[in-house]
């Protein structure tokens, strides 16, 4: 695993077009992060808390999604 550095900061903040294996990885995130949202609002109050843990989930995709993009660089 690498770090963001001089070396290849181009290539970490340029777009890369999703490959159709890379679609199948974020589906099956996508669909992961899905059903744990679902546990946390079924079982959950609705809380502070609560939204904390669903905005989270939304970055953990985000970030799942990044290293699928990024094929892990860094």
């Amino acid at each position: 695993m690498g770090q963001v550095d001089g070396s290849n900061i181009e290539e970490v903040m340029t777009y890369h077009a999703p490959t159709p294996e890379m679609l199948h990885k974020f589906d099956a995130v996508r669909e992961a992060c899905i059903a744990c949202a679902r546990a946390i609002i079924e079982h959950c109050p609705q809380c502070a808390d609560r939204t904390v843990a669903l905005r989270k989930l939304r970055e953990v995709r985000m970030d799942a999604n990044a290293s699928i993009a990024l094929n892990g660089m860094i």
